[in-house]
């Protein structure tokens, strides 16, 4: 199952990679990652139908915000699961993310133990 992950920041592909190893090698998941909104639509659009059952975007980035991303992911590819990260766990950006559709909000540092069981049942619902 593919994941993709969506920040301008690039170390965030490290982290990621880091904490998910185990469920990488045992081939549970795949990462994919793109640092921008635009990219990430690109990938999407590349196989038809995407192969990216869940995205995990941050909110706070440069052109597209992850928000406006929610939106449009939303509308054309409706199958795919979106959760959002955000450096602020303000009222604001969670109601709007969740009444956009988000199934998850995460606030940074991400606690990757959650991510883990957010991730568990989407692998275990989509079987």
């Amino acid at each position: 199952m593919k994941f993709l992950i969506v920040d301008d920041e690039k170390d965030v592909e490290m982290l990621f990679r880091q904490k998910l190893r185990k469920e990488v090698r045992s081939g549970d998941i795949e990462l994919e990652f793109a640092f921008s909104g635009n990219e990430a639509l690109e990938l999407l659009r590349s196989h038809q139908p995407p192969e990216v059952m869940y995205i995990f975007s941050d909110i706070n980035m440069p052109g597209m915000t992850g928000l406006e991303l929610l939106d449009k992911v939303k509308a054309e590819f409706p199958q795919i699961q979106v959760s959002m990260i955000s450096a602020y766990g303000d009222r604001e950006n969670y109601n709007r993310a969740i009444n956009s559709g988000a199934k998850g909000f995460f606030v940074k540092p991400i606690d990757f133990d959650s991510l883990k069981g957010e991730l568990n049942e989407i692998i275990g619902n989509a079987q």
